[in-house]
């Protein structure tokens, strides 16, 4: 990694999950069994046919939710916070990567496709509380959720950053092409990389990635 590369950077955004804390925490496991469960119960239909759906609203729209609102109307608040009400137990404080977001240079935010509130727990729950300027959930959005670039200058406007001295952290290589395009530098961080135009760096290990920038 040249040393020069993030050395413009002033805004570093942060997705949530499987970014802020590992995927071995498996947190989503819980959310996509409510997830399909509310889809069970909201549409009248049976569990094979609400995970089905649940897949595909996610592969079509980026969320679940989105393909909720757009093909059957459904009301995102009740629905954002049922999903979100999970077990953090499995999480655990990370003192490194608290310090060294703290050391970054510059402003830190959280935009993340789930709540805000859930995202205040999880970063309770991994000692990140009060590391971040601002955080921002899918209804910061208007419930437009990533990897639409709506939401991004949705979200990139209220907060009044400037892309072009900004980098976005995220899991989902989807969610990096529209941060991209915006004149970003883009880091994924996942177990395994991706050979994408959009995608400047990787890692697998977001605390020795930002160790290295320091």
């Amino acid at each position: 990694m040249p040393k020069d590369a993030f050395s413009h950077v002033t805004t570093w955004v942060f997705d949530l999950d499987n970014t802020l804390y590992p995927p071995q925490a498996r947190l989503f496991d819980q959310i996509e069994v409510r997830m399909t469960d509310y889809v069970m119960t909201t549409l009248g239909v049976d569990r094979s046919t609400a995970d089905r759906m649940r897949k595909e609203y996610w592969a079509r729209y980026g969320t679940t939710l989105t393909g909720l609102m757009r093909e059957h109307d459904v009301d995102p608040a009740p629905y954002l916070v049922d999903v979100h009400d999970i077990s953090l137990d499995h999480l655990e404080p990370d003192a490194a990567l608290a310090s060294h977001i703290k050391a970054l240079p510059g402003r830190c935010i959280v935009y993340t496709n789930g709540t805000a509130p859930y995202a205040e727990r999880v970063l309770a729950a991994r000692g990140l509380e009060g590391h971040f300027d601002a955080i921002y959930g899918v209804e910061h959005a208007d419930f437009l959720p990533k990897p639409e670039r709506a939401a991004f200058e949705t979200i990139f406007s209220k907060d009044g950053l400037t892309t072009h001295d900004a980098a976005m952290f995220e899991d989902d290589p989807r969610n990096l092409r529209a941060p991209h395009d915006m004149g970003m530098r883009t880091v994924h961080v996942a177990p395994d990389s991706l050979e994408e135009s959009h995608i400047h760096f990787h890692t697998d290990d977001l605390t020795a990635f930002l160790a290295k920038l320091l």
